[in-house]
């Protein structure tokens, strides 16, 4: 069995699109499979992550918010 690697990005108060560009770029060097966990304080990610995770084709496993944090878990297709 493979390991899946799993990458931590932190976008606590940065603004759209930044939060969402990083997770582009780290899903550029990663492989089918991997996990990105992003916290991001921007209440517009919330939209924003839904609707890549429908464009780009890849899942999104988690979307949490707790007061003003917003806890995302994506896997890469």
């Amino acid at each position: 069995m493979v390991e899946k690697t799993k990458k931590y990005i932190d976008a606590s108060n940065l603004e759209c699109p930044l939060p969402l560009l990083k997770t582009k770029l780290a899903f550029s060097v990663l492989a089918s499979g991997d996990i990105v966990e992003v916290v991001a304080t921007d209440p517009t990610s919330w939209n924003d992550f839904a609707s890549y995770a429908r464009i780009s084709g890849n899942k999104l496993l988690k979307a949490e918010k707790k007061k003003h944090k917003y806890t995302y878990l994506l896997q890469k297709r």
